[in-house]
């Protein structure tokens, strides 16, 4: 009769009936690169989320999202200027502004308003520009505020589509098409821009 040696016995043969314990393994290095690069994303999503969440204040969002354009239309001409109209709503929180307008159907536009001088209705550069006012509209129309076109590059004729592009304050633009159409009223003498204000 021969016993094993004492290295050799299982756990079982010393009386011990529970299974062994399995080690306690500690993360590799690419379980922890893993980990803590969740970490680093979900932190960092975080001034997103509270930013998002925020009431109030000055929206960040594009003034040409919050924008849009109806009623457009285009004054047909043959020669020389031409004014454009309609109404911009501004569905946002805070005013946007019109700082600029441009076609190719036209060497340049300018964002007028018209004013009585002497008598007459004169119409001038808008200075600032076309103020939307938070949740309200402007309106674009004869006798009142218009984007003129100044030397037409080519007759506008009745029927025709042209595009226009308003540029806004935030450096955002969108683009329209208005129909042209026969209109004779509001013949306003033009009033241009002094040479120091870019006119």
């Amino acid at each position: 009769m021969f016993s094993l040696p004492h290295a050799g016995r299982s756990a079982f043969a010393s009386g011990d009936r529970s299974p062994a314990r399995p080690p306690r393994t500690t993360p590799g290095p690419t379980r922890r690169r893993r980990s803590a690069a969740l970490l680093i994303t979900a932190t960092a999503s975080i001034p997103l989320l509270l930013a998002g969440c925020s009431s109030g204040g000055t929206s960040t969002a594009a003034d040409a999202n919050s924008v849009t354009v109806s009623d457009q239309w285009i004054k047909a001409a043959d020669a020389g200027m031409s004014a454009a109209f309609a109404n911009i709503t501004n569905t946002s929180d805070h005013e946007i502004r019109v700082v600029d307008a441009t076609s190719p159907a036209s060497a340049r536009m300018e964002i007028h308003e018209v004013v009585e001088s002497n008598g007459a209705s004169m119409m001038r550069p808008k200075a600032g520009g076309l103020v939307i006012p938070a949740h309200g509209s402007a309106k674009l129309t004869p006798g009142g505020d218009h984007l003129m076109f100044i030397d037409l590059k080519a007759p506008l004729r009745t029927g025709a589509q042209t595009p226009v592009t308003v540029k806004f304050a935030d450096g955002t633009s969108t683009t329209f098409t208005a129909q042209v159409r026969d209109f004779a009223g509001n013949q306003e003498n033009y009033s241009p821009a002094p040479a120091a204000h870019g006119g």
